[in-house]
């Protein structure tokens, strides 16, 4: 028996900290849910005036509703659409009715269309203030020089663009942008893999019972033997 116990005690407990861990990852995958749903929400919510100074906590995400004028200068920020490939974010100088020059992410363009003149003007803006952690260790540096950006970092763009780091990604303008499509802020973007880890763990835990099934029976008959 005692050649038996072991590796049945060790498969057992085994078993039972992958269980526990695929249980973890669900509720996991629920306090996350909970957390996209407010963030859609808020999305999604109404309208409020630009903060004097924004706050990446308490700002991020907020709705807000526009009136000014586009200038002329263009940032373009490399990206990759799905079914139509590379492009670019066109980030432009956006001046409020009210005097404020913040940075605006008008939307997505085809590589080819970067040289194209595109309109700017007058504009109502909606849309919502956000701070896009787009960099990864992965990401090149910006090629500030080329205007070619592979990161929309918010300082080095106001900088750059001479207006508050203060950026709205647009979901709609009136007149519309032509050639441009708008890229609004979702949450498609926030990574949610804990119902994948929960598969991988119970998946791993009815491996190795199985596993210690297959000793555990192994054993006995070589003892029978």
């Amino acid at each position: 028996m005692s050649r038996i116990a072991l590796p049945l005690l060790t498969g057992l407990i085994g078993t039972a900290i992958l269980v526990w861990l695929g249980a973890w990852q669900l509720q996991r995958l629920d306090w996350k849910q909970g957390i996209l749903n407010q963030i859609e929400s808020r999305i999604g919510g109404d309208p409020a005036p630009l903060p004097a100074i924004g706050n990446p906590d308490a700002d991020r995400y907020q709705p807000v509703q526009l009136t000014g004028t586009v200038e002329a200068d263009e940032l373009y920020v490399l990206v990759s659409q799905k079914r139509i490939g590379a492009g670019y974010r066109v980030i432009s100088p956006f001046v409020t009715d009210e005097g404020r020059r913040i940075l605006l992410d008008r939307g997505f363009i085809p590589v080819a269309d970067r040289d194209t003149a595109r309109d700017g003007g007058e504009k109502d803006v909606t849309g919502n203030l956000h701070w896009p952690d787009d960099r990864t260790s992965s990401t090149p540096e910006n090629d500030i020089a080329g205007n070619t950006w592979f990161a929309r970092d918010i300082d080095l763009m106001a900088e750059a663009l001479n207006t508050e780091p203060l950026l709205v990604i647009a979901r709609n303008m009136s007149p519309a942008d032509p050639g441009v499509t708008p890229l609004p802020v979702d949450t498609s973007g926030i990574p949610n893999d804990h119902l994948q880890y929960a598969i991988t763990w119970f998946s791993l835990a009815a491996v190795w019972l199985i596993g210690t099934i297959a000793l555990v029976w192994r054993l006995r008959k070589t003892k029978e033997g």
